[in-house]
């Protein structure tokens, strides 16, 4: 039995699909681990691999950082935030969108209890609609985050 255990949660990995920049991505871990969380998978199988736009969204060095990315050739964004062993509730705005288009945000992440050494496997996922007047207050747990794809309607 492999006890080996990294210190984040699920939905900080997915995170880092967005917060950490590489035009080559993989899913480091056996199938059969992924296959029992395939609604958590989506979102790798949604995420752009290269990216025309970058926006930091929030950010404190050693805390946390929130990046927005939108895809190559494409209206589609993606935000990735990650923090640390503290936790902390993530304010995003959405002004970066296009103005008048109404988008569908699939949102990743940390579920009640979710903390990266106790339940790291512990996600939510909901949609909700957003335009660039939406603004989110989002829960991160103690070395944990989320991922969120915004998809044009």
């Amino acid at each position: 039995e492999n006890n080996s255990f990294v210190h984040s949660t699920l939905a900080r990995e997915l995170a880092h699909y967005v917060t950490m920049y590489s035009p080559l991505q993989m899913a480091a871990d056996l199938p059969e681990t992924y296959n029992k969380h395939m609604d958590a998978f989506q979102f790798i199988k949604d995420v752009a691999v290269d990216w025309d736009d970058t926006k930091v969204l929030e950010a404190e060095p050693g805390d946390y950082i929130t990046y927005a990315r939108k895809a190559k050739g494409k209206n589609d964004w993606f935000i990735g935030s990650t923090c640390d062993e503290n936790g902390r509730t993530s304010k995003i705005d959405f002004s970066f969108l296009d103005k008048g288009k109404k988008y569908q945000a699939t949102i990743y992440a940390d579920g009640k209890g979710a903390h990266y050494a106790t339940n790291p496997k512990a996600y939510v996922i909901r949609k909700i609609e957003v335009t660039s007047k939406s603004k989110l207050s989002q829960y991160c747990a103690p070395g944990g985050g989320y991922a969120i794809s915004v998809m044009v309607k």
